[in-house]
């Protein structure tokens, strides 16, 4: 499973149930944005010749999981929930180091992970079909959930436990083998995962685990031809290449994508408990969130005073390395992450909008080796800048002034983005306008846009996704296929 060398672990791929090394013998490393110094470990540059291996342990493994039952796939699934849970505290503080995510941040992702795990485990003992009126007098008819077969899950870094599990979960449950690719930068935090539900002790070839990159490893999971659903997160780029492939091929896929997320804040607002919600929203996880704050969208009556609070609020947050107590926000977890907020500030400035605060690099022996920089916020921003339009992915706020609550509602759907938004008000109407009005998958009102509950549907609208739910019961209708039985004596 791992091996330790020059005191720095390295991670094989789990085939199988084995843990092998790729047939390339080369290692890719996964370097912490807190210091590109460190060396967090090391994990498999995996070639096509592993994806076939992988494939056909899990397309070998399929009809046996199918047959042992859902109330047996749950079992296992408890299993997993309870190492994990044993585990926490490493697992936290290994994606705390790779990813930059705070220590408390990072431990309640992995508690969720926990939660997840026996939310689906608990799906073993739910129905799976119906039965339906026949008009046959003498005839019965029911519905079957079957699974679709070979799933392969391609994932991003953001959140290293909790995007992983809410896709295996689900896949594993309602019967599906896995080929589980996760985002190099978060690779290790993975591995760590993979390590609890192998302990488990799951059939061979039920679960593999594969690392490498993107246009090789992700790119060839998606085009086997014995893969038969392909559920991803990640960029709209990669995203639109996914649904372009899987289309190709005639199989499910499920894509999850970016967002452009705004928040209303109305003139009858709490404006304390609405300044808190947005620096929450947009600032924690350093803004790398799709589900993150990233337009202030004001009214006109109440502006300066809210962007006064906001300012003097955001100036307290504490950046630095986030296994340090007192820290509020982490580096932005990559050096490409780093450099493209850097270049979206600038390209605020450019366009005219004025950064009232923040977006400064920071400097020093505490920060040179890392990736920091401070939540930024900007004002006079217009709906066309590119500020205004464009995924940033970081810790990047932009303040839009408007007249009233229909106003704000046109400028919140000005983007080609649809996945979260959020409203504060203490007027029923407006909030009953807003829910009907927005066009956003997950709404919320007088409650930051970031965040939704395990049990509930998750997913976006517009160019946010391909339209399939994720997490709660929505998530059986990606994973599983309807067979309609008609039984006649």
């Amino acid at each position: 499973m791992v091996s330790i060398t020059s005191k720095v672990a390295t991670f094989k791929n789990y085939i199988n149930n084995e843990w092998v090394e790729s047939s390339s013998t080369k290692l890719l490393d996964s370097i912490s944005p807190m210091n590109k110094n460190e060396v967090v470990g090391r994990v498999q540059n995996s070639t096509q010749e592993d994806i076939e291996k992988a494939v056909q342990a899990a397309h070998k493994a399929q009809v046996n999981w199918r047959k042992i039952g859902q109330h047996a796939r749950g079992q296992f699934l408890f299993k997993v929930a309870n190492i994990l849970e044993s585990r926490i505290d490493d697992i936290a503080e290994t994606m705390t180091r790779e990813m930059g995510k705070t220590l408390p941040e990072a431990k309640g992702e992995t508690a969720r992970g926990v939660a997840i795990l026996r939310y689906y485990a608990g799906e073993g003992m739910r129905k799976n079909g119906d039965v339906i009126p026949s008009s046959d007098s003498e005839a019965l008819m029911i519905t079957k959930r079957v699974p679709v077969g070979v799933v392969g899950i391609v994932t991003p870094w953001n959140f290293p436990v909790a995007i992983p599990i809410w896709k295996l979960a689900p896949a594993l449950v309602y019967g599906n083998t896995v080929i589980f690719k996760p985002a190099t930068e978060a690779a290790v935090t993975a591995a760590k995962v993979i390590e609890c539900f192998s302990e488990a002790g799951l059939p061979e070839g039920v679960l593999n685990f594969i690392t490498g990159s993107g246009s090789i490893i992700g790119q060839g999971i998606i085009d086997h031809p014995q893969v038969n659903a392909i559920t991803f997160t990640g960029s709209e780029t990669v995203g639109k290449g996914v649904l372009k492939s899987t289309a190709e091929r005639g199989i499910k896929s499920q894509v999850e994508m970016g967002g452009k997320n705004p928040v209303i804040v109305a003139k009858d607002a709490d404006l304390d408990k609405s300044v808190e919600a947005v620096i929450s929203g947009a600032f924690r996880s350093t803004g790398q969130k799709c589900t993150a704050t990233s337009k202030v969208i004001v009214e006109a009556d109440i502006y300066e005073t809210f962007k006064e609070k906001l300012v003097q609020e955001t100036e307290k947050i504490t950046v630095g390395n986030g296994l340090n107590d007192g820290i509020w926000m982490g580096p932005c977890a990559s050096e490409s992450q780093f450099n493209t907020v850097k270049s979206y500030i600038e390209i605020g400035k450019e366009e005219g909008a004025q950064l009232i605060s923040g977006g400064e690099v920071l400097h020093g022996e505490e920060y040179d080796n890392g990736f920091y920089i401070t939540p930024a916020i900007f004002e006079n921003v217009k709906l066309d800048m590119r500020i205004a339009q464009e995924e940033i992915f970081g810790p990047v706020i932009a303040l839009i002034k408007v007249a009233d609550i229909h106003e704000a509602i046109q400028a919140a759907n000005d983007t080609k983005y649809g996945l979260s938004a959020s409203i504060f008000t203490s007027n029923i109407a407006s909030f009953l306008k807003f829910s009907d009005e927005i066009e956003a998958g997950l709404v919320r009102v007088n409650a930051e846009s970031a965040g939704v509950e395990l049990q509930a549907p998750f997913g976006g609208m517009k160019g946010s996704s391909s339209g399939s739910r994720e997490q709660g019961e929505a998530a059986q209708e990606f994973y599983t296929e309807i067979k309609t039985i008609f039984i006649k004596g």
